[in-house]
């Protein structure tokens, strides 16, 4: 599977930084799922969970909102805050 660019930002500091196979968030609009190649967009966020798949690894994060940005150098999500789920 094509790996692409995924970072996730809070105000505090940069949560998490790879190349990654697929990341799934809601936005306001609703649920959606970002693999390589996606067409570019920009959404707002609800507060709910964000997974990052890379390989069998499964990362999961708890966000309070934010902004989604699709571009063809990668997705970057911009959250008012965020932790990791364990």
């Amino acid at each position: 599977m094509a790996k692409f660019h995924f970072s996730l930002v809070s105000p505090e500091r940069e949560l998490y930084s790879a190349e990654v196979d697929q990341v799934d968030a809601s936005g306001v609009e609703g649920d959606f799922g970002v693999l390589a190649g996606h067409a570019p967009f920009m959404t707002a966020l609800k507060p709910s969970r964000v997974s990052v798949r890379d390989g069998q690894t499964l990362r999961v994060f708890q966000i309070e909102g934010g902004f989604a940005d699709v571009t063809p150098q990668g997705f970057t999500l911009l959250a008012e805050s965020a932790t990791e789920v364990v």
